[in-house]
């Protein structure tokens, strides 16, 4: 069984947990230190069961608890060389770096595939995490989507997919108009319908999950974000999930 669980999806905060075998990973981590082991406790969980925290990019919303979790637990932290050289998240005492294009590592029972995605920071990536022949798919934080990008997530179980902002509530919404430009485009993030457009071209066939992520609270709703992905969605056996800001998800369970 690989499952996942997300303890923060948006500008408030990033971090999911993948967990398979004897391995338990944390995918970024947006949170204080208090506040992550809050959220872990929900799921009754402890710092102490992570073996690793991958990092996608240095935004703060992603990479604010690194350094004192790393400190404080000892925790090996794997990131980019272009991620590491703009983190400014102090001392890691155990930090693997690699590469945006680097061949899969295994962490534990868990094998890792990063791949590169368009995003406005030095070198992002978002992963792929499998375990036997089960496979969850993760694409956050991307302003499009390229063919490499589609390949890398064809195939998955599950995916927890970026829908951070209607086009229309952008443009009308609060943001100034060089943050909305800098939202839409190709290396901001991704829209309900460029979400719903990415997901019609991969191969689908064995998804179990669709989790809808990194929701924008001023520039998009829930509902929005469902009916966008729902033509899609139609022809799929797969549950679809949307994430709330500020919540802790339960764990969405694959199976072979």
């Amino acid at each position: 069984m690989l499952k996942f669980a997300s303890l923060g999806s948006g500008s408030s905060g990033n971090a999911t947990l993948i967990q398979a075998g004897d391995t338990c990973l944390l995918l970024d981590s947006g949170f204080s230190l208090r506040e992550l082991q809050q959220r872990l406790a929900r799921l009754d969980l402890t710092p102490d069961d992570l073996d690793a925290v991958l990092v996608t990019h240095e935004h703060g919303d992603h990479i604010r608890g690194v350094g004192p979790l790393a400190r404080k637990y000892r925790m090996p932290v794997w990131m980019t060389h272009g991620t590491w050289r703009n983190a400014n998240c102090g001392d890691i005492p155990e930090l693997q770096l690699f590469g945006s294009h680097t061949p899969p590592f295994t962490i534990g029972d868990i094998e890792v595939t990063p791949f590169a995605v368009p995003h406005d920071a030095r070198e992002p990536t978002q992963f792929t995490f499998s375990y036997r022949k089960l496979k969850l798919g993760i694409l956050t934080d991307a302003g499009s989507f390229t063919p490499h990008v589609i390949a890398s997530i064809s195939g998955v179980d599950a995916l927890l997919l970026e829908c951070n902002h209607d086009v229309q509530m952008l443009r009308d919404g609060p943001y100034p108009p060089r943050l909305q430009e800098r939202v839409a485009g190709s290396y901001g993030h991704l829209s309900n319908d460029q979400a719903a457009q990415l997901l019609a071209q991969i191969d689908h066939q064995r998804l179990q999950h669709l989790v809808i992520g990194h929701v924008s609270e001023k520039n998009n709703a829930p509902e929005l974000a469902r009916r966008a992905l729902t033509g899609v969605c139609e022809s799929l056996d797969a549950r679809m999930f949307v994430l709330e800001q500020g919540s802790v998800s339960g764990w969405f369970l694959m199976n072979l």
